[in-house]
Parts: structure tokens; C-alpha cells; sequence
């Protein structure tokens, strides 16, 4: 289960800014994960309830805010959602020629600490 690879990464880096900014415990880590992203929530959540163990994140609570697929045509200027699994049709022009704008993040967007203010993370997955 390649969330545990995630949740191992978030731990790291939210325990990294944890040792570099004097912190002692979080309470909760926000993500942005898009639904293409090929993570699943609960799998995630799971994988870091057991990440977190014996780190400053220990008891932290994971928050999960789902991005929508979305794309743009480029034939037509078109923007619209994609839905999982994708559809990549145009929904204006019936065209193919389109990108993904939004659905494959996999993002850090805020740290909650036991001791003081909320950080905002910038760590980013697009891809």
C-alpha cells in the first residue's frame, strides 16, 4: 500500500518543521489530496495513525480536504470537471485536446501545534 510511503513523507517533513521551528507536538496536519491522485483518504489515514507513533505528531489528527479533477480544453478555453475515473472529452466542444488543471495534488496546506499558531506548509505533489 503505497499510502504508508505517504504518510511516512508527511510525518517527515511535518516532524522536520517541528525540529527547525522549536516545536514539540502537533495536533493536526492538513493535506489537500485531488482525486486523481491515486490515494485513497481512509487507506492514508490509516497508514498515518501508525506513521505518527513515537513522533512529535503522535496523537495528531490527519485532515483531509479533497481536490476535484477539473481540466481545461485547449481547443476552446472550456473548463470543466473531469471526475474520477476521467473523462477527457470536452464537455463544450466534444475536443480531446485538454489538460488537467486540478486533481492530482497532494499537498501539506497547514500544521496545527499544541504550542502556538498554525503553520502553512509548502510541500507539494503535483503529478
Amino acid at each position: 500500500m503505497h499510502e504508508m510511503s505517504v504518510a511516512l513523507a508527511l510525518v517527515d517533513h511535518v516532524a522536520e518543521a517541528a525540529r527547525a521551528d522549536g516545536r514539540e507536538r502537533a495536533l493536526a496536519v492538513h493535506v489537500q489530496i485531488g482525486e486523481l491522485a491515486g490515494v485513497v483518504a481512509d487507506a492514508l489515514d490509516f497508514a498515518f495513525e501508525l506513521a505518527r507513533e513515537g513522533t512529535p505528531l503522535e496523537g495528531a489528527r490527519l485532515v483531509v480536504e479533497t481536490v476535484p479533477a477539473r481540466a481545461r480544453c485547449r481547443d476552446c478555453a472550456a473548463e470543466f470537471a473531469v471526475g474520477a475515473p476521467p473523462d477527457l472529452a470536452c464537455r463544450c466542444c466534444g475536443g480531446t485536446n485538454v489538460e488537467l488543471s486540478h486533481g492530482r495534488e497532494l499537498r501539506i496546506t497547514a500544521v496545527e501545534w499544541a504550542d502556538g499558531p498554525a503553520y502553512a506548509a509548502s510541500a507539494d505533489r503535483k503529478g
